[in-house]
């Protein structure tokens, strides 16, 4: 079992272990490639708990894939999702993505209850694009961030990824956008599907390779 000073295994993905604390800017233009390696990145280890905001999937969709990176892992995780039903504590729902202040408070008590059961998780958004395309300004996407996402990684030991789909629409210049998060984020990992089933990884940020190949 991995103790608290240990990294975060992301071996499906050929990467070392990811240190505690570290932010993931995840970036793409393709979202089923995304998702893929979003998921090799949050599914949880015997020993953690993921927390999953999900603009675009239901929470039993969400859980599948997760199981579908790491064995198990689904049943280890709680989703906070916009798509579909509640059901029981692990998976809840979101009435109105554009509320930023409500979101940020669901998404702590998850990551909060989260850690009274194991004190390691890995908290995740997917998509984060659709949240900004929600909204009238994307500084307070950045806010959001920067006082209920990021801040959680400060106060406890785990790692959080962001996803953005950089072909989405969000009513505002993408790469000024994605410009302004990096600043926020301590990691940045571009993916670029490059067949079936397969990717190439750009990674900034994470010791190990700087480019990498997957199986998706």
């Amino acid at each position: 079992m991995s103790v608290a000073t240990d990294g975060f295994d992301v071996d499906p993905l050929s990467l070392g272990p990811v240190d505690s604390g570290t932010s993931i800017l995840l970036t793409g233009e393709d979202a089923d490639a995304l998702q893929a390696v979003f998921s090799k990145l949050v599914a949880a280890d015997d020993d953690e708990r993921s927390i999953v905001l999900s603009t675009g999937s239901g929470g039993r969709a969400v859980q599948r894939d997760l199981n579908s990176a790491r064995t198990g892992a689904g049943s280890r995780a709680s989703v906070l999702t916009c798509e579909g039903p509640a059901s029981g504590d692990d998976i809840q729902t979101v009435d109105d993505v554009s509320d930023l202040t409500r979101l940020g408070m669901d998404f702590s008590t998850l990551v909060a209850s989260a850690q009274q059961g194991s004190g390691r998780f890995r908290s995740g958004i997917m998509l984060c694009s659709t949240i900004a395309s929600e909204i009238e300004d994307t500084r307070s996407l950045y806010r959001f961030l920067n006082s209920n996402f990021l801040t959680e990684l400060r106060r406890g030991d785990g790692i959080g990824v962001c996803a953005v789909d950089t072909s989405a629409d969000i009513g505002a210049d993408m790469s000024s956008t994605i410009s302004g998060l990096q600043t926020s984020f301590s990691a940045h990992i571009e993916v670029e599907k490059t067949g079936l089933g397969q990717a190439t990884l750009t990674v900034d940020g994470l010791d190990g390779e700087e480019t990498v190949d997957v199986d998706l």
